[in-house]
């Protein structure tokens, strides 16, 4: 993890020192477009990090952060899947045993644009799952859930019917509509910026190709002095 966030800074950096060279607006949008995915991606990898700590300490003291209450600690939900039909959106999340536990026991939130989860002392375990920013608005008070054998069913009423969804959140749809079928984080971290840098250069004209080779010099030889001063 450490050596990946290393790497997105420094793509990040470098993205910055080209976006200060260029002036030709198609490179500058393409690099800002590049900018804002790292930034995100490195967000999300710290607080990946910041989060692990916590469970770690979970269990290590299981006694010392888990309060004297019959629910014992709560457990993110992240696994779920869903589908729809002309009036709901339908989202499945499969709980061993949830249909054991009293009726009180399952709640579910809704907002227009979210809804959250809480199922309370399911095997000595609170499970909790917050959905926001849905895709477009939903009927709160069309909403609803339903308890199956080993499944809770979240249905959120589309407040526009016949509109198909193609994806859950709005966040999700950003994120599908930014990825590049090229942009491998697993592989290499740079290499998403590679490939942007490598299209815009094949498909610029000569004054294109000429600045993106000044900036990318000077980059480099800023990069340089600064690992020289470390």
């Amino acid at each position: 993890m450490a050596s990946a966030l290393d790497e997105l800074q420094k793509d990040l950096e470098e993205v910055k020192v080209l976006l200060e060279k260029t002036t030709r607006k198609r490179v500058r949008d393409a690099l800002t477009a590049e900018k804002n995915k790292i930034e995100t991606e490195i967000k999300n990898k710290m607080q990946q990090k910041s989060q692990k700590k916590p469970e770690l300490l979970d269990n290590e003291k299981p006694d010392a952060v888990v309060a004297p209450i019959t629910t014992g600690y709560t457990v993110k939900i992240s696994n779920y899947g869903w589908d729809q039909s002309d009036k709901f959106v339908k989202i499945y999340i499969t709980l061993t045993g949830v249909h054991q536990v009293p009726t009180e026991n399952v709640q579910v939130h809704f907002t227009e644009r979210s809804f959250d989860l809480l199922v309370k002392n399911l095997n000595g375990k609170s499970y909790s799952m917050i959905v926001n920013n849905l895709l477009k608005p939903i009927s709160v008070e069309g909403s609803s859930k339903k308890v199956k054998t080993d499944t809770v069913l979240i249905l959120c009423r589309k407040k526009t019917e016949n509109m198909q969804w193609e994806y859950l959140t709005q966040v999700e749809k950003e994120c599908k509509e930014k990825e590049k079928p090229s942009y491998d984080t697993e592989t290499d971290p740079s290499e998403g910026l590679m490939n942007v840098l490598k299209k815009i250069y094949e498909d610029g004209d000569d004054d294109m190709k000429r600045t993106i080779n000044k900036a990318w010099v000077e980059s480099r030889e800023k990069q340089a002095k600064g690992d020289t001063e470390f």
